[in-house]
Order: C-alpha cells, then sequence, then structure tokens
C-alpha cells in the first residue's frame, strides 16, 4: 500500500471520526428521506401506521398539557373536561390503527428478507403500549380508576410485581405514565421508524402460481467508490 492511500495513524485513533463514518455506512442520508417508494408503500397497512403515528403525536401534545396544569384542572375545569377528553381518544385512535397495522403485517409476513428486527420492535411497541395505558387508566383519579386499580392489584400479586409496580399508588403509577413509558414508547416508534426506511417495506406476497420474483438488488451506498467494472 502507498504512502498516498494509507489512512493517518490520527484518523484511525480518532473515535469521533470513526462514528460519524459508521453512521454513514449505517444509516446513509439517501434511505433516511428518499425521494421514490415502491407503488406498495401506498397500501392501507401502512397508512394505518401513519394515522398510529399522528395519533400518538397527539396523545403528547394533550398529555404534556394534563400533566403541566395538573390532576385538578381536569377534573373541575371545563378545558380539562375537554383536554383530557381529546387525550382519551386519540389513545383509542392509537390502538385502534396500531392493532389494524400490526394485524396487516402478521398476515404479509413482513419479518421476511432480514427485517425481523423491524417487526420485533413493533411488537414490543404495542406491549409497551397496553402497560402504559394501564397505568393512565388507574391515575385518572375517578371511580373507575380506583375500581380498576383495586382489582388488579390481585393479579399484579399473583405474578410477583406487587411489590414493584403497586397500582394502588398514585404516584408510582402517574410518574411512570408521564415519564417513563412515553419516552420509552417514543424511542421505540424512532427506531422502528428509521429501521423501516433503511430496509424498506416488505414486498406483497405472491399469489400461488406466481413466477418467482427477481432477486432484489441491494441497495447500493452512496459513499462508496464508483471504480471501473473488472
Amino acid at each position: 500500500m502507498s504512502e498516498s492511500t494509507r489512512e493517518p495513524v490520527a484518523d484511525r485513533a480518532n473515535w469521533t471520526l470513526a462514528l460519524r463514518r459508521f453512521l454513514e455506512r449505517r444509516l446513509p442520508i439517501v434511505h433516511l428521506l428518499p425521494d421514490r417508494q415502491p407503488y406498495y408503500v401506498g397500501s392501507w397497512v401502512y397508512i394505518f401506521g401513519v394515522v398510529a403515528i399522528a395519533a400518538l403525536a397527539w396523545i403528547v401534545a394533550t398529555g404534556v398539557l394534563l400533566v403541566f396544569f395538573g390532576p385538578q384542572w381536569w377534573h373541575v375545569s371545563n378545558i380539562g373536561h375537554f383536554v383530557n377528553a381529546l387525550h382519551f381518544w386519540a389513545v383509542q385512535i392509537f390502538f385502534v390503527f396500531m392493532v389494524l397495522h400490526l394485524w396487516g403485517q402478521y398476515f404479509a409476513a413482513s419479518w421476511r428478507d432480514g427485517r425481523a428486527p423491524t417487526w420485533v420492535v413493533g411488537v414490543i411497541v404495542f406491549a409497551i403500549s397496553i402497560v402504559a395505558t394501564f397505568t393512565g387508566y388507574v391515575a385518572q383519579q375517578n371511580f373507575d380508576a380506583q375500581w380498576i386499580a383495586v382489582n388488579a392489584k390481585d393479579a399484579m400479586n399473583a405474578v410477583g410485581v406487587g411489590a414493584f409496580f403497586n397500582v394502588l399508588n398514585f404516584g408510582q403509577m402517574y410518574g411512570l405514565h408521564i415519564l417513563f413509558f412515553p419516552i420509552a414508547v417514543a424511542t421505540l416508534v424512532v427506531v422502528h421508524l428509521v429501521q423501516v426506511r433503511m430496509r424498506g417495506v416488505v414486498k406483497p406476497i405472491d399469489p400461488p402460481g406466481a413466477e418467482p420474483p427477481q432477486a432484489e438488488l441491494p441497495r447500493s451506498d452512496p459513499h462508496a467508490s464508483q471504480g471501473p467494472v473488472a
């Protein structure tokens, strides 16, 4: 190797440069922000996912208002009742379209062609969202919340987590609902979207008797050198 093509020792020891090159290889901007998509991206299955993300944004926005003004505001104020209702119905929309998206991806076998991590992250988001919604129900401080909490404490004790996950402790449920679970869900949704951008959406399953599709060409690295073909 000539001196002109040899990588300097200082560059090899520079961890910020190494990290930047790693991100450029793994997260090229042409994949994160593509200007062309396959035709099957317009399927209703993916539209359901977009609606679920929009509902999640609405949940976060109304939740921030509820946290800022406090529990008394959403109990005694008309505006608080309205914002609380928006938060509640946004959760319903989020779950309806997330379940539709999940079902569609399940029947489409979306874990094919190396997309299993994308599928697994989506399932984890669904599971965490269930627990997050449960903590929101028991943190309402009304009769429904008290009834749910009293009946749920036996279930928590039966599985052995009652000492750590006390559904009768409003402070614990409220803290988990407004801090831990929103951060977890939002972070995993971002990871899920990045994985979809990097691996693309899965192709539809071919009908029986159809000709096998041509092999999908690997995505080109925009930062790779374009040398002459031997």
